[in-house]
């Protein structure tokens, strides 16, 4: 049974999120989205903190919708992000990606590549050296806007990550219809989904279309016209802002 799951979703638990983890189930919930993959910024948590928040996760879940705690790790230059689930304990802020990635996999946990295009990382990280990796963004709503990124699917040629799609949402100017579908056939929980990611059973779709379909592939030239005049459109705004101040 496909399930869909949204991922890189920030709450109030970040620093720079402001819904409550009850407003994202809400939201999420009447979208025909049964999982809320959960990925708050290292900065702030710690051991007693991340139980707290794990708890709190737990306590916002029902059967209509499950939300997986989960971290969004950064070396220590702020370039490099990795989305880490599992039950598994708090890694600690500003962990050298490499190491982060050993330590994810001795424990148990996932852990997905997120925004390569942010700040250009992915200039910086060789996927092939980091068996541990599942999986790399390859479009994320925030940083990418309308259209998949340009310089993710790249990074998938030669290895074995899986493309993964994710909204990194703050506010509601990140909501898109980009979600994981996630075949699983037993009970959904924090347990089951991160068995069904190593297990590989899971692929992105847009538009409730899956990326590899040659459907999507046809639309994507659209979408990358779309962001263009988008991106133009929030230039023109900002622009006009600072005139009428």
């Amino acid at each position: 049974m496909n399930v869909l799951a949204v991922c890189h979703v920030h709450s109030e638990w970040s620093y720079d999120g402001s819904w409550s983890l009850q407003a994202l189930a809400s939201k999420f919930s009447g979208r025909g989205i049964r999982i809320l993959m959960m990925t708050e910024h290292d900065r702030g948590f710690t051991p007693a903190r991340w139980q707290q928040y794990r708890d709190a996760c737990a306590s916002v879940s029902s059967d209509q919708m499950l939300v997986v705690p989960g971290i969004e790790y950064s070396d220590p230059a702020n370039r490099v992000h990795v989305l880490v689930w599992g039950q598994i304990p708090f890694l600690g802020e500003g962990r050298p990606t490499a190491q982060l990635l050993r330590t994810v996999a001795d424990v148990r946990g996932v852990a997905v590549l997120a925004h390569p295009s942010r700040k250009n990382a992915w200039e910086c990280f060789a996927p092939d050296s980091c068996p541990e990796l599942l999986g790399i963004e390859v479009w994320n709503r925030k940083y990418d806007g309308w259209a998949p990124s340009k310089t993710a699917s790249a990074l998938l040629n030669g290895g074995t990550a899986l493309p993964f799609v994710g909204l990194d949402f703050h506010t509601q100017r990140q909501s898109f219809p980009l979600a994981m579908a996630l075949n699983i056939d037993t009970e959904i929980s924090e347990e089951t989904v991160v068995h069904c990611l190593k297990s590989r059973r899971c692929s992105p779709q847009a538009f409730g279309i899956p990326l590899a379909q040659t459907l999507f592939r046809k639309v994507v030239p659209i979408l990358k016209v779309a962001e263009r005049g988008r991106r133009r459109a929030a230039v023109i705004a900002k622009y006009s802002r600072k005139l009428a101040l």
